[in-house]
Formats: C-alpha cells, sequence, structure tokens
C-alpha cells in the first residue's frame, strides 16, 4: 500500500514533489500547504486537497511523510514539529543554515523514533553518476584532481534566494549539492578548504564561489558555481592516474582518455605560434585510448522507493544524516574561508 505525502510548500521544488508524487508507485498525495493562499487555491484548481494550516498537518494521522520545501531559514521550526508530531520528515536542501540547527532537528528525529532525511536529488544526476562510476570502476586508475562546475548567465533568482536572511546564496544553493557529489566520489577525510566568493550581481549574498578541497589521500577537488558565465567551462574534469575523463555539458557523455602507454618510441616536435614543444605534444592511438562512457540510467523516483522501504525498516536511507552534517561542516567552513581569506585546516 502506498504511503501518503503531505508538501509544506507548494513552490518550484514543492510543487515537484507533489507531482512526483501524483506519479510514484510507492507513496501518494494527501494534499499540500503554503502560507500563500493563491498557492493553495492553485492546488484545489488541480484537485489536490489543500490544507488550511501547519496545524491540520501536524493533527492528521494518514499524513505518513511530510516534506519540507520552504525557504531554507524556516526549515528548522517547521520540521522539529512535524517529527514531534510523529510525522516522518523530508527536508529540501540546505537542510540548515548552520550545524547547530542540524543538530537540533536530528535530536528532534532521534526522540520521535521517526525517520528524517534530506532530499539530495542530485545524487540521481546521470553527469555526476558517469563520474562516480568511471572513478569506482578503477579504469582510469586513482584520482588526482576532480572539477565540478555549474556555470550560468542569469545571476540569482530575484526571490529568497537573493536575500541572506532566508538563507539565500550560492554556496547554499548549489553549493549543497556539488558538495555532496564530491563527498559521495572521495569519501576520504578533508584536511584543508579554501573558498573564494563573488558579487558581480549582488552584495548580500554570494552569487558564485570557488572551493578548493584537499583530502588527505591526496586527492584535490574545485567546486564552482558562477551565474555570470555566457561561455561556461566544462562540467566536470577528472585527473586520475592513468588517463582523463571530460563531461562538457550535463546533456553529453563522458568522454575518457586512458593512457595504455606512457613513452612512444619517437615524439616528434609540433609547431606552435611561436615556436617549437614535444612536452605539449598530442598523443597517437599507439599510447591512447579515447572513447565515451556508457550513459547511466536515473530514476529520481528510486528516492522515495528507498525512503518508504527504509520507514517499513527494509532498507537504510540513502540519505544519511551524518552524510548531511558533513556536506553543512563543509559550507560552513567554506564561509569561514571566504570571509578570512586563508585557507583553513580542517578535520571533515
Amino acid at each position: 500500500m502506498k504511503k501518503n505525502v503531505v508538501v509544506i510548500g507548494y513552490g518550484g521544488q514543492g510543487a515537484w514533489h507533489a507531482d512526483h508524487a501524483l506519479k510514484s508507485d510507492v507513496v501518494a498525495l494527501r494534499g499540500v500547504y503554503d502560507i500563500k493562499e493563491e498557492r493553495n487555491e492553485l492546488a484545489a484548481s488541480r484537485g489536490i486537497r489543500a490544507y488550511s494550516s501547519l496545524d491540520e498537518i501536524c493533527s492528521d494521522p494518514e499524513a505518513e511523510i511530510c516534506v519540507v520545501a520552504t525557504p531554507n531559514d524556516v526549515h528548522e521550526e517547521i520540521v522539529v514539529r512535524l517529527l514531534r508530531s510523529g510525522h516522518n520528515v523530508i527536508c529540501e536542501k540546505p537542510v540548515a543554515l548552520s550545524v547547530e540547527s542540524f543538530d537540533r532537528m536530528a535530536a528532534a528525529a532521534r526522540e520521535s523514533g521517526k525517520l528524517f532525511t534530506v532530499h539530495q536529488n542530485r545524487r540521481w544526476d546521470v553527469d555526476f553518476m558517469a563520474i562516480r562510476e568511471i572513478v569506482q570502476s578503477g579504469r582510469i586508475g586513482e584520482p588526482i584532481n576532480i572539477e565540478s562546475r555549474i556555470h550560468g548567465s542569469r545571476g540569482i533568482p530575484s526571490d529568497w534566494r537573493c536575500h541572506k536572511q532566508y538563507g539565500g546564496g550560492m554556496i547554499l544553493d548549489w553549493g549543497v549539492h556539488l558538495i555532496d557529489q564530491i563527498l559521495q566520489i572521495v569519501p576520504q577525510k578533508i584536511t584543508k578548504i579554501y573558498c573564494e566568493t563573488t558579487h558581480i550581481t549582488t552584495d548580500e549574498v554570494d552569487d558564485g564561489f570557488k572551493l578548493l578541497l584537499t583530502f588527505e589521500n591526496g586527492v584535490r577537488a574545485l567546486v564552482e558555481v558562477g551565474t555570470y558565465n555566457f561561455l561556461p567551462l566544462p562540467r566536470f574534469y577528472l585527473q586520475a592516474k592513468k588517463g582523463t575523463a571530460l563531461i562538457t555539458d550535463w546533456r553529453q557523455n563522458a568522454r575518457v582518455a586512458y593512457c595504455k602507454a606512457w613513452h612512444e618510441s619517437d615524439v616528434l616536435p609540433v609547431q606552435t605560434a611561436a615556436g617549437i614543444t614535444k612536452t605539449m605534444a598530442p598523443r597517437d592511438s599507439i599510447t591512447l585510448d579515447e572513447y565515451d562512457w556508457t550513459r547511466p540510467t536515473s530514476d529520481v523516483h528510486d528516492f522515495y522507493r528507498n525512503l518508504v522501504a527504509a520507514i517499513d525498516g527494509k532498507a537504510e536511507p540513502i540519505v544519511t544524516l551524518p552524510e548531511v552534517r558533513r556536506v553543512l561542516r563543509v559550507m560552513e567552513e567554506a564561509f569561514n574561508s571566504a570571509a578570512s581569506g586563508a585557507a583553513i585546516p580542517v578535520s571533515v
């Protein structure tokens, strides 16, 4: 039997959850609630039950799973209240504006005995899945450097995301996704964090950033988000000990180059604009194999399938609270580094 889902916050992401619940094989949409009456009216016009208040949801025993899709600054009060009223809770990300706030939410989950998780939906992005598969396959050896970027050219949306008090800015918006992805690829401890933020279109919050993570095994990861880039850099660039992988755009396949032999018998110099070079001479098929990586298959409904199995005690949640807390720690230290202008030694 399907489990009933109620969505709190019927904006862009809340409507996404509602639409997917209507198509799900494991959950059913019981209703939605938003503090803006016009959104409740919109839901009702679509044949969706609109709750009159959060109190009504908290007192509804048939609301088995509650999704919190509100602005970031009110996540804690809503999540804690729902957990204490006996509901399982999914929260949109970032789950909290600080580790301290998240710890209070996690404590409420432990006390209630209810499942609490975070919707890290971009673990189902096929570009991320491809890079993770390439690393885990070992085909081109251990990673040395990973670069992950999202570039756009339209600035920050002119809603709550551009205001600091609501938890706006790109570190909290896209950073939470890209950091989570990197930590799924490289699970080792982070020993150093350096971050620079940009304020091209707004002074109130960061409209972009560059975050450099150094891991204890020597791997380095660059996470970059920009909202004023009219010619974007590649989505992923992976350097490994036996080759390289590249994804130019999230819609494209990963391109892999495997170095099957280091030295050629005779490397001929190549002519550049103002001289010759052997160092930068291109490789040929004798020493290099190039191929496309098969595009992974992805089904975003797997998040809810796993959640229902976890509630029934048949599986562990895909997104765990320690993983969520670690991402928050990284973001906090990124803000600290950007404020100080220096790299920060950490153990995260």
